[in-house]
């Protein structure tokens, strides 16, 4: 390289910040994470590896969409309102189950699920099986893509 008149120490320099720039660059304009989809693999991960025990069907609520925050630079394009109605109102179902003594109570968006639920068959009250991670108790779900714990 001296032959060519290029101190290595400047071209080292230049790749390393070619190589930081290039990673900020990626890291400023990635695709932020679909949280349908991250809630699709909660739901896939806990339909494998959870246990199953009973709880009961606490009450049903549809919630209004949060206005989205505007502008800005990094403001998401191209991309509707979240959720599985025209509107973007979500359906929640709240239920609880114990396990070792501890009483939990959660809700499960169900959104886009519905076909599974019946819902003008869900009543609070209603006993339901409940799977949950035995690693972290607190982490449940009362239905899955391909399972109901629904009766």
């Amino acid at each position: 390289m001296r032959y060519l008149g290029i101190d290595w120490r400047i071209l080292l320099g230049t790749a390393v910040a070619l190589l930081f720039g290039g990673g900020a660059f990626y890291w400023l304009r990635r695709r932020p994470a679909d949280p349908e989809e991250i809630e699709r693999r909660r739901r896939s991960h806990l339909n494998q590896v959870g246990r199953i025990v009973e709880g009961h069907v606490v009450e049903l609520l549809e919630t209004s969409p949060e206005p989205q925050s505007g502008g800005g630079f990094f403001r998401r394009r191209g991309h509707a309102a979240p959720g599985g109605t025209p509107d973007g109102a979500r359906k929640l179902v709240c239920y609880s189950y114990s396990i070792s003594g501890v009483t939990y109570e959660t809700a499960q968006d169900v959104t886009g699920l519905e076909e599974r639920l019946h819902l003008e068959r869900l009543a609070a009250g209603q006993p339901a099986s409940v799977k949950y991670d035995p690693s972290n108790p607190s982490d449940s779900i009362l239905v899955a893509d391909d399972w109901s714990g629904l009766h």
